[in-house]
């Protein structure tokens, strides 16, 4: 009798695998990261193979770690850094180009140029997606357009098309000897090729971005099998797919429409169950796919996308050299009261909800002899706070449901100034479960039903758990004073590309 359920939580920065146990709790884990490759202003690029063989390194690592043998674990499942786009020769399995990843911006003109007939909502209502470089399939358009030979090859199905949760389970069930080219609803949503109501690839739209349908995985559930593993965990059910936000969505146990969870990672993620029908948003969110069942209705989401949140404190560490890591930014913030009256808009990558400008850039106003390198930090923090309460807002005038918690994960949940700051600037309480890994507690969820591992969604509540809550301490004034500013802050990144 199986005793776990596992995932693979490939993430932008590191690739994990996670084992747990029934009541859902961490037997063990192992983590490594991998390369940021940054070939010009605004590409961002990793290598496929590196994460394949991170991918397999951690497998390793976790399984020797607690001595878990494979034959242990029910099944496994894969979440995903999303968006992130990865074309690979089907008779080699090497990738024709490195992975364009999420947070790339090279795609401008070709969503410029899509945009000119119709604006840059022209396929919202179709995809539930404004026309941005965030989404994959202007990448894939970008690598059939710029990579020698690759169009030639994709029209005869030579070649592979599949965010990162594809292209780890075809290498996990034999790559190029029988792997299985599959995706599930939540990450085909994020590519702008998807139907959202057919939940198919769309004709239409594969017609207008010029994507041979021969290249793109099969569509699945978010938990059915898909097929066995090869290698370490040879004949182990590979059963739950769901990118990473609704992974997190589902390891909070959100399944309730009204129902939120905010991510706090490379960037920040928001998610509001909104029950079996697609929303679309008026203010700037995403209408996404939360997750599927085996065959029950498909549950959707609205999604409010931060481009920049975690990724500003390693920004602080790697390119400032302000701290050594990234845990010093909360010691670094407690040495000043506030933030001495800067605002740090961190437009890095132009600007997503509820905005979504490209041609932004980052700023700091407010700026006065008086600023030291604590108000620094404490601007970073309080701007991941300041981006969420935008999303927020949006969320609330979109459902039409005012918000009473918020759920909180992600590698940024422990820190305390942030979470309290958070709680402030929203005016309702923040909480934190017990298991802030729900990310990889999702995809082993959606994994562990599609084998019986457990038996229906509703007996994973029970294993949800509350660590911390942060209540708000900050006077309503001060309140709506800061956040005036911060809005006027924002305005500032505005048309900085020209």
């Amino acid at each position: 009798m199986a005793k776990y359920a596992a995932a693979i939580d490939q993430g932008t920065t590191s690739t994990r695998f996670m084992v747990f146990d029934h009541a859902g709790k961490v037997v063990s884990v192992d983590q490594k990261e991998h390369e940021q490759i940054y070939p010009k202003p605004g590409w961002v690029e990793h290598d496929p193979m590196e994460i394949w063989a991170r991918t397999q390194d951690v497998i390793h690592g976790a399984l020797s770690k607690a001595s878990i043998a494979p034959m242990d674990i029910a099944a496994i499942g894969v979440t995903n850094q999303r968006e992130t786009t990865v074309v690979w020769e089907k008779a080699t399995g090497k990738p024709v180009y490195n992975a364009i990843v999420w947070q790339d911006t090279r795609t401008a003109d070709i969503c410029n140029e899509l945009a000119k007939d119709g604006g840059q909502d022209r396929f919202r209502a179709k995809v539930g997606l404004p026309l941005a470089t965030y989404f994959s399939g202007p990448k894939i358009k970008w690598i059939l357009d710029n990579v020698a030979g690759v169009r030639a090859k994709a029209e005869k199905g030579e070649v592979l098309f599949g965010n990162i949760d594809t292209w780890v389970i075809w290498n996990v069930t034999g790559g190029p000897n029988g792997g299985v080219h599959v995706t599930d609803v939540s990450n085909a949503s994020r590519t702008m090729l998807m139907n959202l109501e057919t939940l198919d690839w769309d004709p239409d739209m594969l017609k207008v971005m010029g994507i041979p349908r021969a290249m793109l995985p099969a569509i699945k559930a978010s938990s059915e099998v898909y097929g066995k593993a090869k290698g370490e965990l040879d004949g182990i059910p590979v059963a739950g797919d769901l990118g990473d936000q609704q992974a997190a969505l589902f390891g909070q146990t959100c399944f309730s429409p009204g129902e939120a969870k905010n991510t706090y990672g490379t960037g920040c993620f928001m998610l509001l169950n909104t029950g079996t029908k697609p929303v679309q948003s008026k203010n700037g969110l995403l209408t996404t796919l939360g997750y599927k069942i085996g065959k029950e209705p498909a549950v959707y989401a609205l999604e409010g996308s931060i481009a920049i949140t975690g990724a500003l404190v390693q920004w602080l560490r790697d390119n400032l050299g302000l701290i050594e890591k990234s845990s010093d930014v909360e010691i670094l913030a407690r040495t000043v009261d506030d933030n001495g009256g800067i605002y740090f808009v961190p437009a890095f990558s132009g600007l997503f909800a509820p905005y979504w400008k490209n041609d932004a850039r980052g700023v700091i106003v407010g700026m006065t002899r008086y600023v030291n390198k604590g108000h620094f930090a404490r601007a970073a923090l309080e701007a991941t706070a300041f981006q969420t309460r935008e999303v927020l807002d949006a969320m609330n005038k979109d459902s039409g449901v005012a918000l009473t918690a918020l759920k909180v994960d992600g590698g940024m949940v422990y820190n305390e100034t942030l979470m309290q700051f958070q709680a402030d600037v929203l005016g309702v309480p923040v909480i934190r479960p017990t298991v802030a890994e729900t990310t990889s507690l999702g995809a082993a969820y959606a994994a562990g039903l599609a084998v019986g591992f457990w038996a229906k969604v509703e007996d994973l509540r029970a294993n949800w758990g509350k660590d911390k809550e942060w209540d708000p301490k900050m006077d309503p004034k001060e309140r709506e004073h800061t956040y005036k500013l911060w809005k006027k802050a924002v305005t500032r990144t505005f048309e900085w590309v020209e």
